[in-house]
C-alpha cells in the first residue's frame, strides 16, 4: 500500500473508534441508569415525580417501540437481538462513507441498540422507566438507549436533509 492507501485506512480506523466510543458512552450510561431504577423504582413498583412532565414509573418492555412484537416469546427476544447487534456492525464497518452527523448518529444508534439488547439477554424484555406526559397523556415509557435511537435517528435524518444537500450543491 502507498501513504495514501495506509492515511485512509488509518482514517477509516479512527473514526470506527470514536463511533465506538460513542456507543460505549451510550451503553454504560444506560446500563447504569437502568440499574439504579431497577433498585429505585421496580422493587418495590413505584413511581417517582421529578418534574411537572416528568416520572420515572417501572416498566418492563417485552417488544420494541412502544411495544410492538410484545407477543413473539423467545423467538422474537432472540431476533431482536440479532437484528441490534447486526445493525450496530453494520454501522461500525460502514462509518467512514458516512457525513458527520451521520457518524454521531450511528453511535448513538449502536449504543443505544446494543443496551436494549442486553437487557433482552438478561432479562427477556426492556427495562423502560422515563415517563413523561402532559395532563393524563403519557408518551410511552423510554430509557436512555431509546433517547440515543432517537436523537441518533435525528440527527442521520438532519444529515441527509442538510449535509448531503450541501454536498450535492
Amino acid at each position: 500500500m502507498d501513504n495514501t492507501e495506509d492515511q485512509i485506512a488509518a482514517d477509516d480506523c479512527a473514526m470506527r473508534r470514536r463511533l465506538l466510543t460513542l456507543a460505549a458512552i451510550v451503553i454504560g450510561l444506560d446500563l447504569v441508569s437502568k440499574q439504579v431504577m431497577l433498585a429505585l423504582i421496580f422493587d418495590p413498583p413505584r413511581r417517582i415525580e421529578v418534574l411537572p412532565f416528568l416520572n420515572f414509573a417501572p416498566v418492563w418492555n417485552p417488544g420494541i417501540s412502544f411495544g410492538m412484537l410484545a407477543d413473539g416469546g423467545d423467538v422474537m427476544r432472540y431476533l431482536l437481538t440479532a437484528l441490534a447487534l447486526a445493525v450496530a456492525a453494520w454501522l461500525i464497518w460502514k462509518v467512514p462513507q458516512f457525513q458527520r452527523l451521520e457518524r454521531l448518529g450511528a453511535g448513538l444508534i449502536a449504543g443505544g441498540a446494543i443496551g436494549n439488547a442486553i437487557d433482552r439477554l438478561r432479562f427477556g424484555k426492556v427495562v423502560d422507566f422515563i415517563d413523561v406526559y402532559v395532563q393524563t397523556w403519557h408518551w410511552p415509557a423510554f430509557n436512555i438507549a431509546d433517547a440515543a435511537i432517537t436523537i441518533g435517528a435525528g440527527l442521520w435524518i438532519c444529515s441527509i436533509l442538510v449535509e448531503r444537500e450541501t454536498d450535492s450543491s
